[in-house]
């Protein structure tokens, strides 16, 4: 099945990603590659690296703005720059812990410090009313949560990273991660592309692969959804968009037939049951899904 955005016949507007910890690795695309798209998607996108933004900005192709902040609960922090731009961080890297394991203290060596003023994301006008969150900060992302309480009551689906292990000092962990998003009424969705991240520990190396992992998950991308038990009072724009991320970027289609069927009984709309023919291959034909009732 082709993008549901397509088949949706663009009804479901543009969709809003706000990108925390934007840094682009080996010019790799965003996991949200799927939906960078003239008009289907514009994104407001944070790295404090003001090189990596201009970067960014460049060669994004759909309206991006990226800035140069330090987003977190709005207090001043310490900044831990790493020999390995990937593994800095607001936290202290946990050279006790990572030293058990192949290659991860050889990436996260501190070469310096600086002080830094982090900014909430309820205080930045760009970001308002936007419907997609992913984050990428190295253990600071509870410090992001609890900047960004009233953005939350907006967005409909959260990529974040989480570690199962302190890797960082004092770092928050999964299960609190967990619990600020359920407390703002989100549900664990799924593990992204049903991957757990780790090392071995030393001095075992699987395959003559220092970053192959054997049993020890340390790590890992987590999706969040918008409790589904309330998309009977979800404005019909938002449950489209979250539908169009689920089908487009993550494959959840499951879930996407839910939300349709959500959508439908809201605007007597009948996208639950064309989405399903076209899942199943009866309607080859890719026509725009009816949202109108």
């Amino acid at each position: 099945m082709c993008s549901l955005w397509d088949v949706l016949g663009h009804k479901s507007g543009q969709i809003k990603i706000v990108d925390v910890g934007a840094l682009v690795l080996d010019d790799e695309p965003p996991d949200y590659h799927a939906l960078l798209k003239p008009g289907v998607a514009k994104v407001i996108a944070f790295e404090p690296d003001e090189q990596e933004c201009q970067k960014i900005n460049q060669s994004y192709p759909v309206d991006c703005l990226c800035l140069p902040y330090f987003i977190g609960d709005g207090s001043e922090r310490t900044f831990n720059v790493c020999n390995c731009d990937m593994t800095s961080s607001l936290y202290e890297p946990n050279t006790e812990l990572l030293e058990k394991f192949q290659a991860l203290s050889e990436l996260t060596q501190v070469v310096r410090r600086c002080t830094v003023s982090t900014k909430r994301l309820d205080d930045i006008d760009e970001v308002q009313g936007a419907d997609y969150l992913k984050i990428d900060v190295q253990g600071a992302e509870v410090d992001v949560f609890n900047g960004a309480k009233n953005l939350l009551a907006d967005i409909m689906i959260i990529h974040t990273e989480v570690e199962f292990v302190p890797m960082y000092i004092d770092q928050p962990l999964f299960a609190e991660v967990d619990q600020i998003l359920r407390k703002n009424g989100f549900l664990f969705h799924k593990f992204y592309r049903s991957a757990m991240a780790g090392r071995t520990f030393k001095p075992l190396i699987i395959e003559n692969n220092s970053y192959k992992p054997l049993s020890q998950a340390l790590w890992s991308d987590v999706i969040y959804v918008k409790n589904f038990l309330h998309y009977d009072r979800t404005p019909p724009e938002k449950l489209l968009k979250l539908a169009v991320i689920l089908h487009d970027v993550y494959g959840s289609y499951d879930l996407v037939h839910y939300i349709l069927a959500q959508f439908d009984k809201q605007t007597s709309a009948r996208c639950a049951e064309q989405y399903l023919q076209q899942l199943m291959g009866r309607n080859s034909s890719r026509k725009p899904l009816n949202t109108n009732n």
